[in-house]
């Protein structure tokens, strides 16, 4: 998402995998003792933006440093987890499901990242897909805008309010279905430039508690309950995105439960203070990125994810830069 502390939509996740990173065959005409089983390599793209990237989670990858994709991304854990042949992290801290085809500006300035299609080929197996909130400034808008001194136990909603037309419409709440639009254009290109790939598109992980707000979160309690609204459009979006190009939706929100913004040591993504070395405004902490990752592996390969203790660690043999 925008890098002025947006809540970053993350991550609409398409993965075009094979079962797994290890995906099984048995050799031709044999019956199949368990030593005659044969490892299919996997070459694996990630495609997204910031809620893939995961902007100040230590440490920044070199290749199009404006994107500041962290070397601890969900992407990263997920490539380790399956042991994949190749790896090519193409997101981008600032996309939009634009940035699949076109060449995003740098937030540092400079050289611009290339278009994240570009990873893509024939010989891609698995993408995974994290697009869809910086659509239409989505939350951008909302996590720059809603944060006016109010007190979060306030059962008003100024920003709600703000974001109301003289129609009486909520411009934020259509927005949010409109990106069920843009990203089906967007998982089309990747059906195109990927033919044989499977495709598993990631939703957001819950961002606000069930209930009120918190200190953390900075929203008031009625502009809390209106976001999660928001929230639930989006991923409803993605699915449904999803669900039209006969890609597999990753639903983070069932595991992101008691995991958000206001549950302190367990919280699974920052609030809105901003945390160098840690994590961006309303972006995932490394430990959100851990354990999306072990999400996506289950959606993947239909077993439960081991269990992860320190850094990614992908294969440094599989790893692609991504310009």
């Amino acid at each position: 998402m925008s890098w002025r502390g947006m809540v970053s939509a993350v991550v609409v996740v398409g993965v075009l995998a094979t079962l797994t990173g290890a995906v099984w065959t048995l050799r031709s005409g044999e019956d199949a003792p368990s030593d005659a089983l044969v490892e299919t390599p996997v070459d694996y793209v990630a495609l997204g933006d910031s809620y893939s990237a995961g902007p100040l989670i230590p440490v920044v990858r070199e290749d199009a440093p404006g994107c500041f994709r962290s070397t601890n991304n969900y992407p990263a854990y997920l490539a380790g987890l399956l042991d994949v042949d190749s790896y090519a992290d193409a997101t981008c801290s600032g996309a939009s499901t634009r940035d699949v085809t076109r060449r995003q500006p740098s937030m540092l300035g400079g050289t611009r990242p290339r278009p994240q299609a570009a990873a893509l080929s024939e010989r891609t197996d698995l993408v995974t897909v994290g697009l869809g909130g910086n659509d239409f400034g989505l939350f951008g808008s909302i996590s720059g805008g809603c944060r006016e001194g109010f007190s979060w136990r306030s059962a008003s909603a100024p920003c709600r309010d703000a974001f109301v037309d003289a129609t009486g419409r909520d411009t934020k709440a259509r927005d949010a279905r409109r990106i069920r639009g843009t990203l089906r254009a967007a998982l089309e290109e990747v059906r195109d430039r990927a033919p044989d790939a499977d495709v598993y598109v990631v939703g957001y992980p819950r961002l606000l508690p069930e209930t009120g707000s918190c200190a953390a979160a900075g929203f008031t309690a009625g502009d809390a309950a209106w976001a999660r609204g928001i929230e639930a459009l989006l991923n409803r979006s993605v699915r449904t995105a999803a669900e039209d190009v006969g890609a597999t939706y990753v639903d983070l929100y069932p595991a992101s439960r008691g995991h958000d913004i206001c549950a302190g040591r367990d919280a699974w993504v920052n609030g809105r203070r901003l945390r160098l070395g840690v994590a961006l405004s309303y972006h995932p902490f490394e430990v959100g990125m851990r354990e999306a990752a072990r999400v996506v592996y289950a959606a993947v390969t239909g077993e439960e994810a081991p269990a992860v203790e320190g850094g990614a660690a992908p294969p440094a043999e599989a790893v692609v830069p991504s310009g």
